[in-house]
């Protein structure tokens, strides 16, 4: 059967404070349209952005097809002057390539030293940083990072979950976003925060039966537009243009709640790591009954888990 398509909401005009007061606390995604992003959206034209940060190497993703699967690995990394690589990614047909003379580009920037560094506008592309205002929906010290993209038309990203709250600016082009309720992560063949259902628009249903049940949320971005995506919340990227966006990400949880070595904002709240460690330490133990009397107790523990840790008040 078809899987339902929800719209995400679309608000114009949205103040700092109707949104911490109507929208924020609902969680969900919200399309905010008519926010002040400053001269990004005008400005940002393949031969300005080529001209403002000029011949600085970039740590790019490469690949043959344009739908990039992280768990396969189907991209390679490669560095270009970063005035090299706009002109490219804004090209359908390339003449100069990795791969093939249709290969997709994909860049997210990262700080200097991606272990370690996490990624902000202000210091990787600081000429840039100056034409765009970040609506500051939040506190400074909420504030985790500002992540620069770039896309080849076309490229699609595969679906996952962040642990941060993001704003999803869109400075130039269109993008399409498919997104999942956390609530439905049973439904998406999960492997650590990533889904292993690539093609969303036409699913493999006999490898993944249950990804039907899965409610899809959808919108369409043009530039201008900001997608709020509440931490936990699933999301799948095309772009269905070239384009240029940037993601701020912030805390919702008080600072000690994250995982100090993350840098991108994809590491799992440190007491939800620990408790699936204590789970597979659990699980491990089971294996000390036979068979009957350990899926008798292992039925016991998900009813467990669910009287004392399942919400009754989603909508």
């Amino acid at each position: 059967r078809e899987q339902s398509v929800v719209p995400v909401a679309r608000l114009a005009g949205v103040t700092r404070e109707q949104f911490l007061r109507d929208v924020y606390p609902r969680r969900r995604p919200v399309v905010l349209k008519g926010m002040e992003l400053g001269t990004c959206t005008t400005k940002w034209t393949v031969d300005y952005l080529s001209q403002a940060e000029g011949s600085k190497e970039v740590k790019i993703h490469v690949s043959a097809v344009p739908q990039m699967d992280f768990l396969s690995k189907n991209f390679v990394y490669r560095t270009l002057p970063f005035d090299v690589f706009v002109q490219r990614a804004a090209e359908v047909k390339h003449k100069e390539y990795f791969i093939s003379e249709d290969e997709k580009y994909y860049l997210r920037s990262v700080g200097e030293d991606a272990r370690k560094d996490i990624a902000d506008i202000r210091k990787q592309f600081p000429i840039l940083a100056k034409d765009v205002q970040i609506p500051e929906y939040f506190e400074k010290e909420q504030f985790f990072s500002s992540v620069f993209r770039i896309s080849s038309a076309g490229l699609q990203l595969w679906t996952h979950y962040d642990v941060m709250d993001n704003f999803l600016i869109q400075v130039t082009g269109k993008k399409r976003v498919v997104l999942y309720s956390p609530r439905d992560a049973p439904y998406l063949y999960l492997s650590g925060t990533k889904s292993e259902v690539l093609d969303v628009d036409n699913p493999d249903l006999e490898k993944y039966p249950l990804f039907v049940k899965a409610k899809r949320y959808q919108c369409f971005l043009e530039a201008g537009d900001v997608l709020f995506i509440p931490a936990l919340w699933f999301h799948n990227v095309i772009s269905e243009e070239f384009g240029v966006a940037l993601n701020v990400f912030w805390k919702h949880l008080p600072p000690e709640s994250y995982d100090k070595s993350d840098t991108y904002g994809n590491k799992d709240p440190t007491a939800a790591s620990r408790a699936i460690q204590i789970l597979d330490r659990a699980l491990k133990t089971l294996e000390e009954l036979p068979e009957e009397y350990r899926d008798f107790y292992a039925r016991r523990m998900v009813l467990r888990i669910q009287e004392k840790a399942y919400r009754n008040d989603y909508g």
